[in-house]
C-alpha cells in the first residue's frame, strides 16, 4: 500500500483531528518532515500557536521535526524567547514592556535550536524544553518534561524527565540507525511497511 501524500491536511478519512504537519504549518523557523503528524481533537490546524511557545522572530532559534514523528494533544514546546534576565535583582521582563534600561532578552544566551529526530513518538503534554534534541525512535511519555537531549530510541517519562528504559539493545540501534528507513522513499516505504513496523532485524534487513 502506498503512502498518502505528506501535503494531505487530514490523511484519516473521517476524522479532522489528525494532520500531517507540512500541510498546516507555514512558519519559516519551523522546519518539518514528511509524514509527521499532530493530533488534537480541538483541531490540529492551531499547532504552532498551542504547541510551540515563545517562539519570536528576535531570538533565531529554530524548530526542526523529522520525518515520520508523531505527536499527541497539547504537547509543549519551549523555545528560548521564554528566557528571563537572571544576572540581576529581578527576572522580570521589563524591555517587553519598553521600560527604558532594562536588559535586552532577545540578547541573552540560548540553547540553540529544538531538534527531534526522525520516528520520535511524543505523547500527551509533554513539553520539550529549549534546545533539546531528541535522538530517532525515542517516545516522550504523557507529561514528561524534558530538559536535557535523549539518545536514539529511549523511553522518557516524569518530570524531570528520565529515561526509564532502552527500546532495544545497543547493536539493532546501531544497526537501525544505519539503516535509516526513514529516508527511503515513499514508494520503497509502503513496499516495506511490514517489516519497519515489526521488530525482527532480519526482516528489516531483507527490506535493505
Amino acid at each position: 500500500m502506498s503512502l498518502p501524500d505528506p501535503l494531505t491536511r487530514h490523511p484519516i478519512a473521517g476524522w479532522k483531528g489528525t494532520a500531517f504537519l507540512r500541510a498546516i504549518v507555514d512558519d519559516p523557523r519551523i522546519e518539518v518532515g514528511d509524514y509527521s503528524y499532530y493530533d488534537d481533537s480541538r483541531g490540529p490546524e492551531h499547532f504552532v500557536a498551542r504547541c510551540v511557545r515563545y517562539h519570536f522572530d528576535a531570538v533565531g532559534d529554530r524548530l526542526i521535526i523529522g520525518r515520520f514523528v508523531a505527536i499527541a494533544q497539547a504537547a509543549q514546546f519551549i523555545m528560548n524567547g521564554a528566557n528571563h534576565p537572571m544576572g540581576g535583582f529581578s527576572t522580570y521582563p521589563f524591555q517587553m514592556f519598553g521600560v527604558a534600561g532594562a536588559p535586552d532578552v532577545t540578547a541573552l544566551p540560548h540553547r540553540g535550536d529544538t531538534v527531534i529526530g526522525h520516528d520520535v513518538w511524543i505523547g500527551r503534554e509533554a513539553v520539550i524544553m529549549p534546545g533539546v534534541r531528541i535522538g530517532e525512535g525515542a517516545i516522550i511519555g504523557t507529561r514528561a518534561q524534558v530538559a536535557a537531549d535523549v539518545p536514539p530510541y529511549a523511553v522518557v517519562v516524569g518530570n524531570p524527565g528520565r529515561v526509564v528504559r532502552m527500546r532495544f539493545p545497543p547493536e539493532i540501534v546501531a544497526e537501525l540507525l544505519a539503516i535509516a528507513w526513514w529516508n527511503w522513499d515513499a514508494d520503497r516505504i509502503g513496499r516495506n511497511v511490514r517489516a519497519i513496523a515489526a521488530a525482527d532485524i532480519d526482516a528489516l534487513r531483507a527490506a535493505v
